[in-house]
């Protein structure tokens, strides 16, 4: 299918959009039953586990990947030639990863007596292993993940002949390739382990909320909330896409799949097709940073630096709120300078009645989040909460069925729990597929990262920033920045995050940085930014097909829209009372001052606040609202005083404007 041709479905069906980007095969006949069965009893093995199912890390996180790896193959073809058909060979490898990790499982006894002796086999099963998992990388992950673990896996072995403070001893074949294959620090490492306890069954409660309406829920509330405001389609569209963003984990698929119902509402109120994509872009993206979930990312942040999810989340509320405020200004602010009018009343569904009628489907995320932080681990308040969301299903089906339309017998009855049991079972498989992308990508994410702690290159690479910044904080943190950005450039969340951390945080660390949350999320907001960032900013370009917009446009409309989040990280490693470290009073001051800033920042880049603003007024708006961004009494003051200096004049301006007789 050509470019073209994709770009113009995606205006007609956006969902083709989503299927070209995952380019998962459409599965018939006997292979279809079988994967399905494979995928519901990958599901309800994840249930079972974070039910209290004890086992083995190695043993888990085995049979973890055989799941996915077997799918893997079955869905995710070679080349797009072969898409419409599964080849015996595709069969062969999916066992193949079956068959490893069987092999693998029935080993853990003996692995404790032959540490560090591995013997012939080990290292060659870790050799088909890991090209096993590069292979299954480059299909359904894309091309950039599997040839930067290919380079690591190069590096590891010809260390000795490497330029400059990149020099290591270099290790054997037999070496890298048992270490990975067999132990905790390679393919099965931490990043696999988080897949198989957390985001795995997160993807599976997304699911759960897709098949039970709650997504399409959101956004009719979302715009029952703010459609009836200037430029509310926008707004609808931000606040619906940072929901459901930080579910799904991949602001790609989350543009894509929100953005066929706010791009078209966004472009009936006459805003341009480049910014309509911009705006779900950025908002798409934005999910990724926003609590409880973070798109997966939290989980894994908390595992690396030992600490409560709770607290990860909550370090990063206020950074992701105010990322929001600004973009809901900056639609506000663009569609006063395009005289863009609130829709009518009659065009947009009442509030009450709109959240009423699905308040139902709000019950399951505010017991998942209530039970996070409360103490209970992430797996068992999801697995409560998709148990939760099974009965909103089985009880919304039968009020409609048996209420609502007044069908009362036995036969409606079991009508009613074969409705239910269907779509939960097409949940588990529509959760278990969604999850392949992430769980692949944490396998070679696994290479890499086990490459790194063999060689040491993560120190060598902080000490190379920290040469360059001249123990300058303020350089190593743009170096770091761009490293994210380059390094985020067409991987997913997850996976962004774990070369990252590996590799760039101990440079923050280096710089002395702290607390240590504050370097993990400064990186973890850089790599997820790459997706908004021009040039190559695939989420922009995924909603740019959906919205008919040149790609590029969409791209810098989209960075324009979110450039306070390139301000903020920098904000929070200076002074963290951003991510609620310290005096309280020091905390709220520092939100009421940062919220004002982020205001007048958005009114400076839109040009627009009670009416068009002149290049003085951008000007002194702009440098209030950095001062006032950044934290502190003094900066505080001044970008207050400034900013009351712009208003101002920006009235004075105004009243004499809105004085002046019009002219034809």
């Amino acid at each position: 299918m050509s470019e073209q041709q994709v770009t113009n479905d995606c205006k007609q069906k956006p969902e083709i959009c989503l299927t070209e980007l995952d380019k998962r095969r459409d599965l018939k006949g006997i292979l279809l039953v079988i994967a399905s069965a494979v995928a519901v009893a990958a599901a309800i093995f994840h249930l079972y586990t974070a039910a209290g199912g004890q086992l083995f890390a190695l043993t888990h996180r085995a049979i973890h990947l055989s799941f996915i790896g077997f799918l893997g193959y079955l869905y995710y073809p070679a080349t797009k030639h072969n898409k419409d058909r599964v080849p015996v060979y595709d069969i062969c490898l999916g066992l193949m990863v079956v068959g490893l990790c069987i092999y693998l499982i029935l080993s853990i006894d003996q692995l404790v007596y032959r540490a560090g002796e591995p013997i012939l086999k080990d290292w060659i099963f870790g050799i088909i292993m890991v090209l096993l998992v590069l292979e299954l990388t480059r299909r359904v992950v894309g091309n950039a993940l599997a040839i930067i673990a290919g380079i690591f896996l190069v590096y590891a072995y010809l260390g000795p002949f490497m330029p400059g403070i990149l020099i290591h001893k270099g290790y054997s074949l037999e070496r890298i390739f048992s270490y990975l294959f067999m132990s905790l620090n390679g393919i099965f490492g931490i990043p696999l382990g988080v897949s198989a306890e957390f985001i795995f069954l997160f993807i599976l409660f997304g699911a759960f909320m897709e098949k039970s309406g709650a997504g399409k829920y959101f956004i009719d509330l979302a715009y029952a909330l703010t459609g009836w405001s200037r430029g509310g389609p926008a707004k609808a569209a931000i606040i619906a896409s940072g929901m459901l963003g930080s579910i799904s984990g991949s602001s790609v698929a989350n543009a894509v799949t929100s953005g066929a119902f706010t791009i078209p509402l966004m472009k009936k109120v006459k805003y341009s097709s480049a910014f309509s994509a911009g705006v779900e872009a950025a908002a798409s993206t934005g999910g990724q940073i926003m609590p409880p979930i973070m798109g997966a990312a939290a989980f894994i942040m908390a595992e690396f630096l030992g600490v409560p999810f709770v607290d990860i989340a909550l370090a990063a509320l206020v950074p992701a709120v105010l990322y929001f405020v600004s973009l809901i200004m900056m639609t506000h602010f663009r569609a006063g300078r395009l005289g863009i009018k609130p829709v009518g009343k009659d065009e947009v569904p009442s509030f009450w009645p709109t959240f009423i009628g699905g308040v139902h489907l709000f019950i399951p995320l505010v017991i998942l989040i209530i039970m996070i932080f409360q103490g209970y681990s992430p797996q068992r308040a999801v697995f409560y909460a998709i148990l939760l969301m099974s009965l909103v299903m089985l009880l919304e089906s039968a009020y409609i069925r048996l209420v609502k339309e007044g069908r009362h017998s036995a036969s409606e009855l079991k009508h009613v729990l074969l409705n239910t049991g269907g779509s939960i079972y097409e949940a588990f498989q529509e959760g278990t597929r969604k999850a392949i992308q992430v769980a692949i990508a944490c396998a070679c994410a696994g290479i890499i990262v086990g490459t790194i702690t063999m060689t040491g290159v993560g120190l060598k690479l902080a000490g190379y920033i920290e040469i360059f910044s001249q123990g300058v904080l303020f350089y190593g943190l743009v170096l770091t920045m761009i490293t994210s950005l380059i390094l985020g450039i067409g991987l997913p969340t997850t996976a962004k995050y774990i070369v990252l951390a590996t590799l760039v945080a101990p440079a923050l660390m280096r710089l002395d940085v702290s607390p240590a949350i504050a370097a993990h999320l400064f990186i973890l907001y850089f790599a997820i930014y790459a997706d908004i960032t021009p040039p190559v900013s695939l989420t922009a370009y995924a909603t740019a097909g959906i919205a008919g917009a040149e790609p590029l446009q969409a791209s810098i409309e989209a960075f324009k829209l979110g450039l306070s989040g390139y301000l903020i990280p920098f904000i929070f490693i200076y002074n963290p009372t951003l991510i609620l470290m310290g005096d309280p009073f020091y905390i709220i001051l520092a939100l009421i001052t940062a919220t004002i800033g982020i205001i007048c920042l958005s009114a400076a880049i839109q040009g627009y606040l009670m009416h068009n603003l002149g290049v003085l007024e951008r000007f002194l708006f702009a440098g209030g609202a950095l001062f006032n961004i950044y934290p502190g009494l003094t900066s505080d003051a001044v970008g207050i005083g400034v900013l009351v200096l712009a208003f101002l004049i920006h009235r004075k301006i105004y009243k004499r404007s809105s004085k002046e007789p019009a002219t034809a």
